[in-house]
Parts: structure tokens; C-alpha cells; sequence
């Protein structure tokens, strides 16, 4: 018997971890630490609530089925900013608003693949890159990295055959945090061009690089869109993560196989978030600096804390984005670890093994800290229980 689509892959990591609350109780003096998710918790500026209630209030259109791929003032808005940001030439027929990150990379893989093709990703993964791929009949071909957690071109070379049809990098990189340098992506832009396969660059933690650079020149080249497919969320920026938008930007003739997939899945984005997305991009620039310049103080304070746990073993394997990546120095896997850190010090937070094929045991040393939701105070917090496991030592 054939399985579903659905049963060819595992359960989503991040609610399989809530699981683990299930029946405790955490001390008034030792709330618990919940580091599991990379998505803000706070609800967007209120200034954009405000223009998000008017545009519900008045403007019927926000109620009614809008264009498949997104509104154009919106598509414009992003294309001229994205144009800003990497100093290349980026036009509204080259993007499209989708509901949410996720689906801008189901709709790119919808474009690229049939059933059998396969698609080159870097371990440690996002998880739901994998799970789509599984869900759509696509072989995930794993590129584990090094210690310093890049992965490596001349390596992927080696994996492209007649089935490959794509390569997928995540810069800011969930899960380690790592922000990939310009050589490295142009690298795999490169080998991708050469092999007439795409890449697929998903920039969701754009906002909160910890340069002020561009992330990288590819938009520069002149005929990028027929390599580079490009993915982007407003989730992180403007705390839209209930509201699901994000984008895909690529070249006109993909967009028109991308408008066929969107309109058989939700038809149109969120009208009120797609208006709160242009809002945003319109009004809240400084706002959103001062949103990176908290995330890189927080990621600051992951830096200081951290020689008192590489004192007892531990490694800082990633950092950056929402995400720092670390190395326990436990004899038992992370699969074990993560949970019973839930009972034993109140911290909630993703094994390395959800992110890996269950064939490498890399994972099997690795925690994923999503700190983006903790201030100074609360990293000074987690670290401190940290330090206070004491477990059989690898």
C-alpha cells in the first residue's frame, strides 16, 4: 500500500517539542525558559495595528480576494527595496507575496521538481525545507558541513546528477545562526549556473545580519533571475507571524508557474497583513533598526555568557539571526537531553537531531537556543541553569 504524502515524513519538530510541557509544573521562582521557537511574541507596533484596523474599517477590498500573487503596490515596494538593500536591479514582475516564508519555498520546489527529483540541502537543516520535500515526492540530498558549520561547494558539486534541481541555502541560517559570506553563496550561485540547476537562497533573518553590508551581490548580477530564486518573510521584521507573509522573487516566467500553485492553495495572500507589510516598509525603519540593534545586543550577551559554559564542555558551533548553536558535552544524545532539561532546569529547547537525517549522528550533540525573545536578563538566566546540569560527560 502506497503511503500518503503526509506519512512520508515526521511530525513538526516544534510541536512535537511542546509536548514535553505536557504535565509539568514549573516553580514561581523558575518559570520556564521557552527558547523552541524563533518567531517574536509580541504583537506588531501599534502604529501598524492602527493602520491595520483602518484599513479593515475602511477599505472593503481587504475583505475580498486579491491578486494571486500579492498586492502591486506591495510586490513594487519590495522589489525597490530589495533593489536598495543589494544594490542590483529587482522589478515588481519579479515578485510575488505568498502566505508566509513556507509556502514561498513549497511554491519554488512546485516550480523546480517532479516526483524523484532531487534537491541538495545543507546540514543541519530547517525542518520544514525537509518536510515539504518529503511531502512532494523530492529526494532531500544532504550536505553535512564541517565543524565550522559552511557548508562546502566543491562538495555539493559532487552530488548533482541528472535528477538534482536545486541547491537551498538559509543566510542568516536557521538553525545555526551562521551568516554565510558573499564568496561562499556566489560560489554555490555559480556552480549552480553551470549546472543549469537553481538556487534557492531563503534570507527570512535578513533584517537582523550583523553587518551592515550587503548580505551578498548576486542581485547584481544582470541575469540573476535564472538562477537565483530568492525567499523573504515579513514574519520576524514587523512581528507578522499570525498574519503569514512573505515572499518569492525570481524571474516572470517562474512567477507564472509559482501564480498556478498559489492559486490552488490559498488563492491570495492576507489582504490586512500585505497592507501591514507596506506599512511597515513605509514607516517603520527606524523602528525596525532599533529591532536588529536589540537582537544583536541579545546576541552580545550570548558572547559573554559563554566562556562559563565552555568551561565545562561545552562549544558555540553558530550564532547569529534569532539563533545561537550549541555543543553539549553529555554522553547522552540531544533527543534525551532536551527533555529532560524541561524537568531538570525549566529550558525548553530543540535537539540537534530534529535538524539532521537519521542516519548522521552529528545532531546527536547539538541544541538549537532560538534567543530572540529573551532580553540580557533572561540569556544571563538561561545560561546560569545551563551551567547547572550535571549529567555523565561524552
Amino acid at each position: 500500500m502506497t503511503l500518503p504524502r503526509t506519512a512520508t515524513t515526521f511530525p513538526p519538530p516544534v510541536m512535537e517539542a511542546r509536548r514535553w510541557l505536557d504535565g509539568v509544573k514549573f516553580p514561581v521562582d523558575r518559570p520556564l525558559i521557552n527558547v523552541s521557537q524563533a518567531a517574536p511574541v509580541e504583537p506588531p507596533h501599534p502604529d501598524m495595528r492602527q493602520a491595520m484596523a483602518d484599513a479593515v474599517l475602511a477599505d472593503d477590498s481587504v475583505h475580498l480576494y486579491g491578486p494571486v500573487l500579492g498586492m502591486p503596490e506591495l510586490r513594487t515596494e519590495l522589489a525597490a527595496r530589495t533593489a536598495g538593500i543589494y544594490g542590483g536591479k529587482v522589478n515588481a514582475e519579479q515578485v510575488a507575496i505568498t502566505s508566509g516564508c513556507n509556502q514561498a519555498f513549497a511554491a519554488a520546489i512546485a516550480t523546480l521538481c517532479a516526483e524523484g527529483d532531487e534537491v541538495i540541502v545543507p546540514v543541519p537543516w530547517y525542518f520544514n525545507h525537509k518536510m515539504w520535500l518529503d511531502m512532494a515526492g523530492v529526494a532531500t540530498v544532504p550536505l553535512a558541513c564541517a565543524r565550522d558549520m559552511l557548508p562546502d561547494p566543491w562538495d555539493a558539486a559532487k552530488r548533482i546528477n541528472s535528477r538534482t534541481r536545486a541547491i537551498v541555502l538559509v543566510t542568516p541560517n536557521n538553525p545555526t545562526g551562521l551568516e554565510y559570506p558573499d564568496d561562499l553563496i556566489t560560489a554555490f550561485y555559480d556552480l549552480c549556473k553551470s549546472r543549469g540547476i537553481a538556487l534557492i537562497v531563503d534570507e527570512t533573518y535578513r533584517d537582523f545580519h550583523s553587518s551592515t553590508d550587503i548580505p551578498h551581490s548576486l542581485f547584481k548580477r544582470s541575469d540573476w533571475d535564472e538562477t537565483l530564486i530568492h525567499l523573504y518573510s515579513f514574519s520576524k521584521a514587523y512581528r507578522l507571524t499570525g498574519h503569514r507573509v512573505g515572499a518569492l522573487i525570481a524571474s516572470p516566467a517562474r512567477l507564472a508557474e509559482v501564480e498556478k500553485f498559489l492559486d490552488t492553495v490559498a488563492i491570495c495572500p492576507n489582504q490586512v497583513g500585505q497592507h501591514a507589510a507596506l506599512w511597515g516598509m513605509q514607516n517603520l525603519d527606524q523602528w525596525l533598526s532599533g529591532e536588529r540593534d536589540e537582537i544583536l545586543t541579545r546576541r552580545a550577551a550570548i558572547s559573554t555568557h559563554m566562556p562559563a559554559l565552555e568551561a565545562q564542555g561545552w562549544r558555540l558551533m553558530g550564532l547569529g539571526g534569532y539563533f545561537a548553536y550549541l555543543e553539549h558535552p553529555f554522553a547522552m544524545s540531544s533527543a534525551d537531553l532536551a527533555p529532560l532539561m524541561v524537568k531538570e532546569v525549566g529550558i525548553l529547547c530543540l535537539p540537534g537531531t530534529m535538524f539532521y537525517p537519521t542516519d548522521l549522528v552529528a545532531g546527536t550533540r547539538q541544541l538549537r537556543i532560538a534567543f530572540a525573545n529573551l532580553d540580557a536578563d533572561g540569556i544571563a538566566t538561561l545560561f546560569a541553569r545551563l551551567t547547572t546540569l550535571d549529567l555523565p560527560r561524552a
